[in-house]
């Protein structure tokens, strides 16, 4: 695979610029991703964590690099994580992600894909699947981030979801899970929401 650090590099250049214009005013700071094998299959990756706006506000996580990792032809995606408090573990979660991700080409992940987390994603939650969906709550803006000729990272939601939820997708589809999500108004970033399913 031909690895062009340059444009590794204005690929997380561009992200950072991206968010700002995104979340102008907010913390934004540059992390590594959790220690273990995520350096082997994304080189460099670092995560942009966004610090909330006002207190009690979302903080987000992003990552970058499993564009540089995976791109085709300029395309490629990126990943985020919107959590209620900053804790470890969303470090955790979007390192995982990134290295599934980046993994044999089967396991690129899509709008639609679930994954599953290993785990109650925060605290006792009973949201243990990620469902990969566009950026609703942060619209088109957010989700497309373009830099030098062409190139450009999308940038996907890992939603937290439950497995009925889960397995209520395979059986009636994305549509109708993401209805039921919206109906119900549940709040993404609560991991004592109850199941929609």
């Amino acid at each position: 695979m031909h690895h062009d650090s340059m444009s590794d590099r204005s690929a997380h250049v561009a992200l950072l610029e991206h968010l700002r214009s995104v979340f102008p005013g907010q913390v934004i700071d540059e992390l590594a991703g959790v220690e273990g094998p995520i350096e082997s299959r994304v080189p460099g990756f670092r995560v942009y964590r966004i610090h909330p706006r006002v207190a009690g506000g979302w903080w987000l996580y992003v990552s970058s690099g499993c564009w540089a990792a995976t791109q085709e032809h300029g395309h490629g995606l990126e990943f985020f994580l919107a959590a209620p408090r900053d804790d470890w573990q969303n470090l955790e979660s979007i390192t995982m992600n990134a290295y599934y991700h980046c993994g044999p080409p089967r396991q690129r992940l899509d709008v639609g894909h679930t994954v599953p987390i290993g785990r109650p994603w925060l605290d006792d939650s009973s949201c243990d699947h990620y469902l990969v969906s566009p950026p609703y709550p942060f619209g088109p803006d957010f989700e497309l981030c373009e830099w030098g000729t062409g190139a450009h990272a999308r940038i996907l939601w890992l939603l937290p979801i439950t497995k009925a939820e889960k397995d209520f997708r395979r059986t009636h589809g994305l549509e109708a899970l993401e209805s039921l999500l919206e109906e119900h108004m549940i709040d993404p970033v609560d991991p004592g929401r109850a199941s929609v399913v």
